[in-house]
């Protein structure tokens, strides 16, 4: 059975076009959510450098070192983005092409709250439901298929588990 992904699409995006306000809280939050982890691991990391915490090494290098690996994986992917291979206008405009799978972004928000689970669980709950957001907001925007985020934030938690 073939999918008709145009048509999904522009079923799950009509009503965020049929308000603007919905369309700019869309691309807006996109930013917030992505940026949040991404300023809390340095923070992080920060703490546990000035408290000798001796889970430093691994919390810096098991994501840095999965990141490189997944960067790797999703290269050799290389697998086109919905707008490309579709029909469709994407909410969150982006010019790159290719590397859709898995997603990057939805990885690196998981793994930086599976980090967060272990040392801080309430932050690291709400940062792995943040990263579920992130990736329903790539879906919607456009830039990413649903596999790539369930794939994304699999690698995620797979990674996050040896911290």
């Amino acid at each position: 059975m073939k999918i008709n992904y145009q048509g999904l699409y522009e079923k799950w995006t009509k009503p965020f076009l049929k308000h603007p306000l919905a369309l700019t809280l869309c691309k807006n939050l996109n930013r917030v959510f992505t940026l949040i982890p991404f300023f809390m691991y340095p923070v992080l990391l920060i703490v546990l450098w000035i408290q000798s915490d001796t889970r430093f090494l691994r919390i810096f290098c098991v994501p840095a070192i999965s990141f490189i690996l997944l960067s790797i994986i999703r290269r050799a992917i290389n697998r086109p983005r919905p707008y490309e291979r579709w029909n469709i206008a994407p909410l969150i405009i982006k010019k790159k092409k290719g590397c859709s799978m898995p997603s990057r972004h939805v990885f690196s928000s998981t793994v930086i709250a599976m980090v967060f689970l272990r040392i801080f669980p309430a932050i690291g709950i709400c940062l792995l439901v943040l990263s579920v957001f992130t990736g329903l907001l790539r879906i919607i925007g456009g830039v990413h298929y649903p596999s790539d985020v369930l794939i994304g934030f699999l690698c995620g938690v797979s990674a996050g588990l040896f911290v």
